[in-house]
């Protein structure tokens, strides 16, 4: 399948989520919401349960006609397919308490799932595809996240300052953090009604008066506890929201979460790649199925020490977002109006506009505009230009280049 033009439009998929808000995605994407459905992710992939359409074509059907020549060799042979997913997220309500699994436990617990004949789409599914997802958020707007445990003395201090959780301070000194969260995770439901009931009576009425703070626990514990709890039933993912790492990002700061690592999405928006995968095991804070015997299994019970990720700028106006991560590179073109800049693409690579306007040409093929909203997409070894018509911020997903 030799193709002599390289560079396509490509639409994404809207997934509606019930935590997504219902102005940002639909202003982005200039869709019509007249009814405020929630607009919560934007997926630019070739994952198979929502694949980006190319020019009337799903993404992951294109590709698999020809991985060698759409991917290029390196990628086809290591991965076998577009290894990677690039999203938009609106986050009005927090998400579940989650983890992802290992690229070996994904594999093998997928085809568990199989064996026993768990339906694909069945609810109680823990394992969609046979791969991991570590992840890279950049924020969009201020954003709020949970990310992995506190370090051991800032989770002391968090205990101890709050007076329904301080009994939970031996059995951290004990038994450390395995211990510890293994013990509010399996706790009998009515034990976390007992232990969680004071602490929202007493924060509760201070959330509805707004005198929490958004940097303080107690803020998003009234907030889940108002979004989550069902009658005789308070969620136990509250109980994470004072373990884990509180972190504020600011637009244009990134961070990272590998395959084990705790965390929660809890307020804003922001550009994410991950590994082409949708399994997700919660544990908490959400109307999905939660598998706490799974999510146990999974976790890296450890301190995390956050670090945000720089931009890290190469040559031009292009600022790459360095992860450990083989399969999937984010980066950030930034350019002024009348800027032109060349790219060529070294596997397939999905660029998205978010501000501005620019024209995409390639030779020998109709050239095209793209503004904010609008994704495109570069097969190996295009050559394309990108010609600001206004000042323009483009996020590119792509594969590491081979070493």
């Amino acid at each position: 399948m030799k193709q002599d033009r390289k560079v396509f439009k490509l639409a994404g998929k809207v997934q509606n989520y019930a935590w997504g808000g219902s102005a940002f995605l639909p202003q982005l994407l200039r869709l019509p919401n007249p009814e405020g459905h929630p607009f919560a992710e934007y997926w630019m992939g070739a994952h198979d349960s929502a694949p980006a359409d190319l020019e009337g074509v799903a993404l992951n059907e294109y590709i698999g006609r020809d991985p060698r020549e759409t991917l290029g060799s390196y990628t086809a042979d290591r991965f076998g397919r577009l290894p990677y997913l690039l999203k938009i997220l609106d986050v009005k309500d927090m998400l579940s308490i989650q983890v992802h699994p290992s690229k070996e436990n994904a594999e093998l617990e997928f085809a568990a799932e199989n064996k026993r004949g768990v339906a694909q789409n069945a609810p109680e599914r823990n394992y969609k595809d046979d791969n991991h997802k570590p992840e890279l958020m950049v924020a969009l707007s201020e954003f709020w996240l949970l990310h992995g445990f506190k370090p051991e003395e800032q989770l002391m201090q968090a205990l101890d300052a709050t007076p329904e959780l301080a009994f939970l301070v031996p059995l951290f000194e004990k038994k450390g953090y395995q211990g510890l969260y293994q013990a509010v995770m399996e706790m009998p439901q009515l034990e976390v009604n007992d232990v969680l009931e004071p602490l929202l009576e007493r924060i509760v009425p201070a959330y509805r008066e707004g005198q929490l703070k958004k940097s303080e626990e107690d803020f998003w514990a009234a907030r889940a506890a108002l979004t989550y709890d069902q009658p005789g039933k308070i969620d136990r993912g509250i109980f994470s929201i004072y373990f884990f790492n509180l972190l504020n990002l600011q637009p244009g700061e990134a961070i990272f979460q590998d395959a084990g690592l705790p965390h929660a999405y809890l307020e804003g928006q922001n550009v994410e790649i991950m590994a082409n995968s949708d399994n997700v095991l919660r544990g908490g804070l959400t109307p999905k199925h939660v598998d706490v015997t799974e999510l146990l299994k999974h976790i890296r019970f450890e301190a995390t020490h956050p670090r945000i990720v720089a931009e890290d700028y190469g040559p031009g106006r292009i600022a790459v977002f360095r992860t450990p991560a083989p399969d999937f590179e984010l980066s950030k073109i930034s350019l002024l109006k009348g800027e032109i800049l060349t790219i060529r693409a070294h596997s397939a690579e999905i660029l998205i506009v978010t501000e501005g306007k620019t024209g995409v040409i390639e030779q020998g093929a109709a050239p095209f505009s793209r503004k904010a909203g609008e994704a495109f997409l570069a097969f190996h070894q295009a050559k394309f230009e990108l010609n600001a018509q206004e000042d323009t911020m483009i996020y590119r997903a792509a594969v590491p280049a081979a070493l």
